[in-house]
């Protein structure tokens, strides 16, 4: 039997502060991804470009942010959610395993929040997994709606059969939004205190894994110092049997 390590993680766009104290954190995003050793990471606020920070940091990575956190023998996959005036961010997922296919669809629910939903399938051992990455808004009712749109996406594009993991920054204070989740078949790890935010002293759970046909395990979150330095989140790993 398969045990798959899930790890799902906003990295702020790879820069922490604001204004003229702001830093470039990616670099040291790239040694915590690979700490992880997680079979996939879910990640949200990445960075495709920027070309105000790009002039700014010196040591701005040339590769988009996706491709630069990617470690040796990963497959990146990354797709825009909002457009900005500098450049572009949005979701990636990082799998050891194989991918076979990836979609995306904008989950957008008013003009002051681009948001965006990305489907990727991999190969675990001969079994075919569904991985969705999600960032929800910062509005509940937006996020009710993203989740009805969410189940609207799985009855369409994942087979009832198959295992389904769903990860990512869902913005839900207090696990509002869990009893919507259970009715589309997810659950995630309810009974541990799986706080990821602010990272600095961790109050609340914004990140979650939820899944469908895995058998549970358990769940982590990396702490200390220097994981409170590198995003305003913590990473959150759950481990799931194949």
């Amino acid at each position: 039997m398969t045990v798959l390590r899930i790890a799902t993680y906003n990295i702020h766009k790879g820069v922490q502060g604001y204004g003229p104290t702001r830093r470039l954190e990616i670099h040291n995003l790239g040694h915590a991804v690979e700490q992880l050793d997680a079979d996939i990471v879910c990640l949200q606020e990445v960075r495709k470009l920027h070309r105000r920070e790009q002039r700014y940091f010196n040591r701005w990575p040339e590769l988009p942010q996706a491709e630069f956190l990617c470690p040796e023998g990963y497959a990146a996959v990354y797709q825009t959610n909002a457009t900005t005036r500098h450049g572009e961010h949005g979701n990636a997922l990082l799998s050891r395993w194989p991918v076979v296919s990836h979609g995306h669809e904008d989950m957008s629910d008013h003009r002051f929040e681009q948001r965006g939903l990305l489907h990727v399938q991999v190969k675990v051992d001969r079994l075919d997994v569904h991985v969705i990455v999600l960032h929800l808004g910062l509005i509940a009712g937006s996020r009710s709606r993203q989740v009805e749109q969410l189940a609207r996406f799985i009855e369409r594009e994942v087979p009832r059969t198959a295992p389904l993991l769903v990860g990512g920054d869902l913005n839900d204070w207090g696990g509002k939004l869990r009893p919507a989740m259970k009715e589309i078949g997810l659950r995630d790890f309810m009974d541990h205190k799986a706080r990821t935010y602010p990272s600095r002293l961790p109050l609340a759970q914004l990140d979650y894994v939820y899944a469908r046909g895995l058998k549970p395990q358990g769940v982590e979150i990396p702490r200390g110092r220097v994981w409170g330095q590198m995003s305003d989140h913590l990473p959150l790993i759950a481990t799931f049997k194949v």
